[in-house]
């Protein structure tokens, strides 16, 4: 019989009870450090006394209204995003793929107001995830997700990622944007190049296309910027943020330059949850900690760290790590066994983490996690390179015998 809860995901069977900064605990006892983070979202940590007193005390005012009134809540998160990025008008909604099918909405209608209705095309990037909706599938391309669901929705064209002739030969009259993460999450810790980047930038003001960024996973400080293309020094027309952004809490944000923004009028777009006032109080306490003097800073060094001791690590384990990828706290490890068997052993030691494409181990820690979680981290990593070992030794034994 299936379950009453749908079996759409494979859970690890484990339940949590509660957490504390960068650790979780078990309800059989067991603790473990968490390089999940929720896939990237617990951004401050669990349990951050901040966090959670805001929560509470906006929890026991008021929780919801709906977009029929003001939002102080949400119109003091817009003004501190506008504030500190390209943007210049903020929409809210609930989730990445939420604010993925808002971007291209956007993109759609600021060039039908702009005078080009026949503009509708995105070109998207191949190994890109951009969400689970209908057309995010189909934006994201990957046969596996379509499969089942019927006819892809048009008009989303693909090419490979960091291929800017490739970009080029795709741009046709139709084409109202170019839509792309800055590192891919989920196809395997895949960094755009500065170079790429600049290069798009620059594409997309010389034909009239829009450039839109999928900033889900990369954005909200993960990389030691608040947003990963400022390491590119450029700035997208629109781009999209979710995860962290609530530190835990559903929130996603589509932010604009006034000429997308000023296209969606009244009655253009909307949400029934999103911008409310616990989930923007929510927000507002996480830019408190990440806006806070040094603390980006404090995650480049937290990196830098990790990037020193997972080198040392993949050097010395060359038979089960091949690669160290990512930027900041947004970092991978391509494996050489089954990256599922990776994952299992260092869970067995204590880290939890999380899968990615190409066989890639995600390590995506709060970003307020401590030198002492980085180092315990690692250390849990070499046990789980010691228990592989012996168990791929035990099995070359036992194929040997006869």
């Amino acid at each position: 019989m299936i379950p009453p809860l749908m079996p759409t995901y494979k859970r690890a069977d484990l339940a949590f009870e509660r957490g504390e900064g960068s650790w979780l605990y078990a309800s059989d006892g067991r603790r473990f450090l968490d390089f999940a983070a929720g896939i990237a979202t617990c951004s401050i940590g669990h349990a951050h006394p901040h966090l959670v007193e805001t929560i509470s005390q906006q929890a026991a005012r008021v929780m919801h209204v709906s977009n029929l009134f003001r939002i102080p809540q949400a119109e003091q998160l817009a003004e501190r995003l506008v504030a500190n990025s390209f943007a210049e008008s903020v929409f809210f909604c609930n989730s990445g793929a939420e604010a993925n099918e808002g971007m291209v909405k956007m993109a759609r209608r600021a060039q039908m107001m702009a005078g080009h209705p026949e503009r509708t095309e995105i070109i998207c990037m191949d190994g890109a995830f951009h969400g689970r909706t209908l057309a995010m599938l189909s934006a994201t391309g990957n046969p596996k997700y379509l499969e089942g669901f019927g006819t892809p929705v048009t008009d989303f064209v693909h090419v490979p990622f960091n291929d800017i002739e490739a970009v080029k030969a795709a741009i046709t009259p139709r084409t109202a944007a170019v839509m792309l993460e800055p590192i891919q999450g989920e196809s395997g810790i895949k960094c755009a190049s500065v170079e790429y980047l600049r290069a798009l930038r620059a594409l997309c003001d010389q034909t009239g296309v829009l450039l839109a960024l999928d900033e889900v996973q990369s954005g909200v400080g993960r990389t030691g910027r608040l947003f990963a293309h400022q390491w590119a020094g450029i700035t997208p027309d629109v781009m999209s943020t979710a995860k962290g952004l609530g530190g835990g809490f559903p929130i996603g944000a589509i932010l604009a330059t006034e000429t997308v923004a000023r296209a969606m009028t009244a009655g253009t777009h909307g949400t029934t949850f999103g911008g409310n006032p616990l989930a923007c109080a929510a927000a507002n306490a996480v830019l408190d900690v990440l806006l806070a003097p040094g603390f980006l800073d404090q995650v480049c060094a937290r990196a830098a760290l990790l990037d020193e001791l997972l080198d040392s690590l993949v050097a010395d384990a060359p038979d089960i790590f091949e690669q160290r990828r990512g930027l900041g706290l947004l970092i991978g490890l391509r494996c050489v066994p089954a990256v599922a068997e990776v994952q299992a052993a260092a869970q067995e030691a204590g880290l939890l983490c999380v899968t990615a494409g190409d066989n890639v181990l995600r390590l995506v820690p709060p970003l307020t996690v401590t030198e002492e979680d980085c180092r315990k981290a690692v250390t849990m990593l070499v046990q789980a390179v010691t228990s592989l070992k012996t168990t791929n030794k035990n099995k070359s034994v036992l194929e040997a015998t006869p």
